[in-house]
């Protein structure tokens, strides 16, 4: 029963020894060549259901036996690569750059009466493991069940691996889970594997094609999607474009007709529309502080966004363990000062006195909110011994990293936004006493055009998440991001361009409420 190589690759310490001399390849240093007869690495790292990715085990959870082989020892060596739950752990196996090698048993276990059930839950739950040799994901399931018999379940004891090689590097793995056993309490199990090695005309730097799902990424969905998004930009844009150039040359028309009138005609003319709320406008919101750091999270989310796809397109960050998470943390760390920048400068025109407090509102807004729910959910993992139980070392790195560089750098953008365009320029004089807003149709109310107002820009990106989505929770590799760039910037122009109309309605029905 061949078992289909699954799951992304990321960056480790590829960690090669044999009994007398271990030799350590560090995370910048790829040790992708080897020599004839030089030990190949098979790690071990999690086990979990097939039909929930997120649900992984340490491998060696279940009660399976170590080959014989030791000294190896891994650890975390990237930050994403704790947080994403990765376990690796020497299996044990010796293997060989170039050596074939026949069926090798190489342990027993004798089966209690807790690891049959333990291997009887495994099996009935459908759970596969995943190991990696040379960064190459490999998957494989523990055992099968007999449709025809509900109450036999069956254990894969050899693991046959055939490995292709170009030149001196490794290009192709494929493993094949044999040795079905029926499981009975008692019974001696012996675990065994075998490896061939064969030429292949793989490129090196081609060796990850064969993860890919190209139909499953189907390109003509993609430029579906974007047409249908870049559709909804030139509707948009023609709507804003007819209410910038036409209903504004109306209103202007009309304001200009009202100023010529004299102050008696004027007060019994018609007056309504944005130009009475214009000494109201620019009055400071209800909550300043909320206001400015929500509009510096987006600029540093939309920033930080931007990058991580433009580093991903220009480099295959697929092809390395956790790689793009590591990305992800380091472009927000720095990129730190843009939501410093925008809403310091911002809390500054509205008149803020509470600037510091501000300032770490502004640095600790996202990292709490992603790190409080993230903490949640480890208590739930630590409680099952889950793989993904984030370790209290990491953590303490996280917050390291939120006090030590994400707050320095908010604070000298807040600095630099205050003393740069920290100044209020307003076109006119705000009013002393506020204008009472005025009834108006219940689908012109600030929540209902917040609400309205989001399905457009969900529109033009929801079937560029349905991949996202499913390449986080299933076993697919996300690497289309050449189109997540074009969604990204359809979804800047749909979100201009929905912001000028809702804020053009709230202003001709005289509501001036940020």
């Amino acid at each position: 029963m061949a078992q289909i190589p699954l799951g992304a690759s990321d960056e480790h310490e590829h960690i090669v020894s044999d009994i007398n001399i271990d030799y350590v390849c560090f995370l910048l240093i790829h040790c992708f060549q080897y020599e004839d007869n030089e030990e190949v690495v098979l790690w071990m790292n999690t086990v979990g259901p097939y039909h929930n990715r997120q649900e992984t085990y340490g491998y060696f959870s279940l009660p399976f036996c170590r080959g014989p082989k030791k000294g190896i020892s891994h650890y975390h060596e990237t930050l994403s690569e704790a947080i994403q739950g990765v376990e690796l752990e020497f299996s044990g196996l010796d293997i060989q750059f170039k050596a074939n090698m026949e069926k090798t048993p190489f342990c027993k276990i004798t089966l209690t009466k807790k690891d049959y059930h333990t291997f009887e839950f495994a099996i009935r739950n459908y759970y596969s493991y995943q190991m990696y040799i040379d960064d190459l994901p490999i998957m494989g399931s523990v055992g099968y069940l007999d449709e025809n018999d509900s109450k036999a379940v069956y254990l894969f004891t050899h693991k046959k691996f055939d490995i292709g090689y170009n030149g001196d590097q490794i290009v192709d793995v494929n493993m094949t889970s044999e040795g079905k056993i029926r499981l009975e309490i008692g019974q001696e199990i012996e675990f065994s594997y075998e490896v061939n090695w064969k030429p292949s005309s793989v490129h090196f730097e081609d060796r990850f094609d064969k993860y890919l799902d190209p139909n499953f990424f189907q390109h003509r969905i993609h430029w579906f999607s974007i047409f249908n998004s870049f559709m909804m930009v030139i509707f948009l844009v023609g709507l804003v474009t007819m209410i910038l150039m036409r209903t504004l040359r109306k209103d202007y028309a009309r304001y200009n007709r009202d100023e010529e009138l004299d102050d008696l005609d004027r007060d019994l003319g018609d007056e309504y529309g944005w130009k009475q709320v214009h000494g109201d406008v620019f009055r400071p919101p209800a909550m300043p502080m909320l206001f400015s750091l929500m509009i510096g999270c987006g600029y540093h989310i939309a920033f930080v966004t931007l990058l991580v796809i433009i580093f991903s397109i220009m480099g295959d960050l697929y092809t390395s363990r956790g790689s793009i998470l590591s990305v992800a943390i380091f472009v927000y760390a720095a990129a730190s000062p843009v939501n410093g920048y925008f809403g310091g400068s911002l809390y500054a025109q509205f008149g803020g006195k509470h600037w510091i407090k501000q300032m770490f509102w502004s640095a600790f807004a996202i990292p709490l909110i992603v790190c409080g729910t993230a903490f949640f959910i480890n208590f739930i993992a630590i409680y099952y011994h889950a793989s993904r139980a984030i370790p209290f070392a990491t953590m303490l790195a996280v917050a390291s990293i939120c006090i030590f560089i994400i707050l320095p750098l908010t604070l000298v953008g807040t600095v630099l936004g205050r003393n740069i365009s920290g100044q209020s320029n307003n076109p006119c004089r705000i009013n002393a006493v506020p204008r009472p807003i005025p009834e108006k149709k219940w689908f012109m109310e600030p929540l209902v055009i917040v609400i309205l107002g989001g399905i457009l820009p969900f529109g033009s990106i929801f079937i560029e998440m349905y991949f996202i989505f499913t390449s986080f929770w299933a076993y697919k590799i996300y690497y289309v991001y050449g189109f997540m760039l074009l969604v990204f910037l359809i979804l800047a122009a749909v979100t201009s361009c929905v912001t000028i109309v809702c804020t053009y309605f709230l202003l001709n029905s005289e509501d001036y409420r940020w």
